[in-house]
């Protein structure tokens, strides 16, 4: 498959999420908020399963004939041949199952997060919010880490059948599909759970009736929006969505969380791409080490924004304050790029000559002429001189031992050869070893401790602006409220952040692939120094767009007058009571 219809798979999701989000969020406020979250538990293992399905109706994998890396005079050349594949109509199955996911990630997001803040007292919602968002960012790591391991177990394992190839051969699959069948028996248990709980977990009235409004005082806002009868009909859904899209106060701050979201999604696909480029890393460690910032530091950063508004018993103006103050910190670092980039480090053909013949931006040389390489197979070789080749077969390697690790090659006639050095106890000697050569920054752990602490401050925001969008709109259009977040989100943020990236990145190409055909691929070695500022501008622009909003936000916000009175339905019962804008004073005024 292409990398745009890969994309079309990824992107399926939010597409299913953006449809859906506002009706069911619309329309579940006033339902049975667990019953959906049982419907999105079975959506979930649906869809989970039909994903797996092409594993059990495509057949056994066919392994084709072993690629040989090193150079070859009687190898035939590379030949333009179009092939097609019956198995490319798999793509419409993974589409559905992506459909279908996004289905099901619809009411837990929305729903699921409202009912949280239904259940506890004001001051608790962005304890449980925050410990609820880190496990969505724990739930991915986990899931890395589980189809890591899956993909070291062949495809064919459930055949039973033994195979002599290793994870290091070309033509090795991993078993992906397990991971899809567990999760869909993951999902389909928690269905039963979910249908025992209530319509609202006890104690909910009580806690209702203490809560302080903090709705946001907008003019423009209908008396009816405040009736108790609004929101149970599909004839108010245009008046509700009208009445949320002109509060200006969520406006601002769904847009802050968009334009946060285009970052955090960006860097959640790239940043590996960055780790291996910038510091010569394998793109295995790279993703690793990518892992290893990303996910504890999300985590982190959403448990400590809601700890710390939990603990501080912040009003809805001083929750949008505290989120503003971690977006500015976060700004600052993120200047992280420009300090610790790394310089190319140098390429036969690209940025090095092939000892001072060939050309520059032609990894074919008179010392490779004669090898019939194929600009397809990207598999970097370190020669002894310290120059990085495309592959063995490029750097003019005849022989290699199979046995060592990394592989090693010798016999290469592109490699200078050091004539000081001369063979004693072996019959050759190792010219080049398998891998990128060893980089000669060393601005990794500073890279790494800096953008750690700046995913922390980016996703310490997040539970804050949460609780501040469930605080400044009305009290029955909270989910909605959700749904049209996430909508937003997805639209302005996730589906795009993916391909601007993408964008971004692939313009600091200096080496593309292009196979037999003339069709290029993908990018083999970037511009370093280009792709670090490139980085930096986007993040610094987003990180504007963000704070530029939240300033807005805090600036418009005007909580309701004092000696208002406010009502408040739960269960059967609806309660009233004077509204006083300082939770500090609740205990007291209540």
């Amino acid at each position: 498959m292409k990398s745009s219809l890969t994309g079309l798979i990824s992107s399926s999701y939010d597409i299913s999420f953006c449809v859906l989000s506002l009706f069911v969020s619309f329309f579940g406020e006033r339902g049975h908020k667990p019953r959906w979250l049982a419907f999105a538990s079975f959506m979930i293992g649906l869809g989970a399963l039909v994903f797996s399905l092409p594993k059990f109706f495509s057949g056994k994998y066919q392994l084709g004939s072993l690629f040989e890396d090193t150079c070859s005079a009687t190898r035939n050349g590379a030949s333009c041949t179009s092939s097609s594949s019956s198995l490319s109509n798999y793509l419409y199955v993974f589409i559905l199952g992506q459909l279908l996911l996004g289905t099901g990630g619809t009411p837990l997001y929305t729903l699921g997060t409202a009912f949280i803040d239904d259940s506890v007292p004001t001051h608790k919602s962005s304890l449980y919010i925050g410990i609820g968002y880190s496990m969505s960012v724990l739930g991915p790591a986990i899931g890395y880490v589980l189809g890591g391991q899956l993909l070291s177990m062949y495809i064919d394992v459930n055949m039973g059948q033994s195979i002599d190839i290793t994870e290091d051969d070309p033509r090795w699959l991993g078993a992906w599909w397990i991971g899809f069948l567990l999760c869909w028996l993951f999902a389909w248990s928690l269905i039963i759970p979910f249908l025992c709980f209530p319509k609202h977990l006890p104690g909910t009235a009580k806690i209702q009736g203490e809560r302080i409004s903090q709705t946001h005082q907008d003019k423009s806002s209908s008396l009816k929006d405040t009736e108790e009868s609004f929101g149970t009909s599909f004839k108010d859904f245009p008046a509700a969505l009208k009445n949320l899209m002109r509060n200006t106060v969520f406006m601002c701050l769904v847009f802050s969380t968009s334009s946060e979201a285009l970052i955090t999604t960006g860097f959640a696909t790239f940043l590996p791409k960055f780790i291996e480029n910038q510091f010569g890393l394998s793109s295995s460690f790279a993703a690793t080490l990518g892992g290893a910032v990303l996910i504890p530091g999300a985590a982190l950063g959403q448990i400590l924004g809601g700890v710390l508004v939990s603990k501080l018993k912040m009003t809805c103006k001083n929750t949008m304050k505290f989120a503003l103050l971690t977006s500015l910190v976060a700004l600052v670092l993120s200047f992280v790029f420009v300090y610790a980039n790394c310089e190319n480090e140098p390429f036969a053909g690209v940025s090095e000559s092939y000892n001072g013949t060939g050309e520059l931006g032609n990894l074919t040389a008179p010392c490779n002429a004669g090898c019939n390489c194929f600009q397809s197979y990207y598999y970097p070789v370190c020669g002894g001189d310290g120059v990085q080749y495309f592959s063995p077969c490029f750097a003019g390697c005849k022989n290699s031992l199979l046995k060592r690790q990394p592989k090693e090659y010798y016999n290469c006639s592109c490699i200078a050869r050091n004539t000081e050095i001369t063979p004693t106890s072996a019959s050759f000697i190792s010219e080049a070893k398998a891998g990128k050569c060893e980089s000669r920054c060393a601005n990794l752990p500073i890279f790494l401790g800096i953008f750690f602490a700046t995913i922390i401050f980016t996703f310490m925001a997040g539970t804050p602006i949460t609780v501040s969008i469930l605080r400044c709109v009305n009290q029955r259009q909270r989910s909605l409220a959700l749904g049209i977040q996430f909508m937003l989100l997805r639209l302005v943020g996730t589906i795009p952040g993916p391909i601007i990236f993408g964008i971004t990145i692939d313009s600091t190409c200096i080496l593309w692939d292009f196979n037999e055909c003339g069709t290029r691929g993908a990018c083999w070695i970037y511009d370093n120094i280009k792709m670090a500022y490139m980085l930096v501008a986007i993040s610094v622009t987003c990180k504007i767009i963000t704070i530029f909003f939240n300033g807005c936000a805090i600036f418009l916000y005007k909580p309701q007058p004092l000696d208002t009175d406010v009502s408040f339905q739960s269960q059967n019962a609806v309660v009233t009571v004077s509204v006083e804008c300082d939770l500090s004073n609740a205990g007291n005024e209540g």
